[in-house]
């Protein structure tokens, strides 16, 4: 067997001694669909330069350890100080989820804090009224052995002023756990998120995670992810969002942690005047590796995306960045842009990148473009003649490339965390160790 093949007896057996409840035809049906695919390997385009072996191998562990036993809640873990700190900086309703259980006494609060405007429920309760995507292979891994999940419904014509936080924190005691949110944005509604992914303890650890949303018609939803894994840790999420007419979706997505870290952000613009704007900002040092993939669907027009991801890099970090706009046929009046800047520290640092656009319509303005380069000796020429020395130039431009997102926060209530957590990320960058 390949070591970065999924031991497909194993798979089988964690399916079959799944709960016997409304999910389980949704399971069935995704584990058939990931027997015939697999973990996605460098032989498919889209995962050329990332490697899920440390994935599959974290996978045919629990498994394993698994095998025979039929499949129940994880264990609570107690909370830790980096969590502690976390809902104590960020103002919002938390719910968490610990190794990809939901804790029911925050969901409980959270619940009884926003009433009627919001409604949450689980998955397992509402098979028969929103559809479990199954986009891809992880995503057909995630529904295969999910035990459950959330599903949170936003009342039409209303707007929660308080956001919602969702933790999602993990420890290898579990080895690999599963994530499904889906969300409705009712019409004329408004949500803010703020989702936070955390390790608790050392170890290895693999984490994959779905979100799905739909956005109705005048509907708004604002979502700031914030990934602080382990140095151990495997994560993978997928995130798709589908716009009706004047929908807005803004999406903050800042990657400073884990092992490796995949990220798939899929828009589709279903109609017209909606907008998209993505924001990304990834930083890696030591053997980190980062890939986004993100794809804009233009199905119909006029509507508009903007889209800019940056990236700063040291040590033999490596980083992907692929982002597609597809304009449809059709489309007319569509409005898309994308870039990717990326700053590297360190010779030996790697940079991927490939925006792309695909236009099937004639009246449309379209641009994208890339950027990888060094910090620039006469910046840093110049603060060292006002006095900096060489460390403190370096974090000082380094800031200023990679902070600019920080003033157009779509959740206003996480920039004082984000802003300590980023200056002290960057300061580690920019230390001669990882150079």
């Amino acid at each position: 067997m390949r070591t970065s093949a999924l031991d497909q007896d194993l798979f089988a057996a964690a399916v079959g001694s799944m709960p016997a409840d409304e999910l389980s035809a949704v399971r069935n049906d995704a584990a058939s669909r990931f027997a015939s695919l697999g973990f996605p390997t460098a032989r498919n385009e889209n995962w050329k330069y990332t490697n899920l072996s440390g994935a599959a191998a974290i996978s045919n562990a629990w498994l394993r350890e698994h095998a025979g036993v039929p499949f129940s809640s994880a264990s609570i873990t107690r909370p830790g100080q980096a969590e502690s700190t976390l809902l104590r900086q960020i103002d919002a309703n938390w719910i968490v989820i610990r190794n990809g259980s939901v804790d029911m006494n925050s969901l409980e609060r959270t619940r009884k804090n926003y009433g009627a405007v919001i409604n949450f429920s689980h998955l397992s309760d509402r098979t028969a009224e929103c559809d479990i995507d199954v986009d891809d292979p992880m995503s057909a891994f995630n529904a295969a052995l999910l035990l459950d999940g959330l599903h949170i419904s936003v009342s039409p014509d209303s707007d929660s002023l308080t956001p919602l936080g969702i933790l999602q924190i993990d420890d290898p005691s579990q080895q690999a756990s599963q994530v499904r949110i889906v969300l409705e944005i009712g019409r004329s509604s408004s949500l803010r998120i703020v989702e936070c992914a955390l390790s608790a303890n050392h170890g290895a650890q693999f984490t994959n995670a779905v979100i799905q949303a739909s956005i109705a018609s005048n509907a708004c939803l604002s979502h700031v992810r914030l990934q602080l894994r382990g140095d151990e840790h495997v994560g993978v999420s997928r995130i798709t969002a589908t716009l009706d007419r004047d929908a807005r979706f803004h999406h903050d997505a800042f990657d400073f942690g884990g092992s490796l870290t995949r990220n798939d952000v899929v828009a589709i613009i279903a109609g017209t005047n909606a907008q998209v704007r993505l924001h990304g900002l990834y930083l890696a040092s030591g053997n980190q590796h980062i890939d986004n993939h993100t794809r804009v669907e233009h199905r119909v027009g006029p509507a508009v995306s903007d889209e800019e991801y940056r990236g700063v890099l040291s040590g033999r970090s490596r980083a992907v960045f692929n982002g597609q706009a597809v304009v449809f046929k059709g489309a007319d009046g569509t409005d898309a842009n994308q870039s990717n800047h990326n700053l590297l520290l360190s010779s030996q640092a790697e940079i991927d990148t490939k925006p792309e656009l695909e236009i099937y319509a004639d009246d449309v303005k379209c641009s994208h473009g890339a950027t990888v380069g060094q910090l620039d000796e006469a910046s840093l020429f110049y603060l060292r003649s006002r006095g900096l020395d060489q460390g403190e130039a370096k974090r000082l431009l380094t800031q200023a490339f990679a902070s600019e997102f920080l003033s157009e926060l779509s959740v206003e209530v996480c920039r004082e965390y984000l802003t300590s957590t980023l200056d002290e990320r960057l300061a580690d960058l920019v230390s001669d160790r990882h150079l």
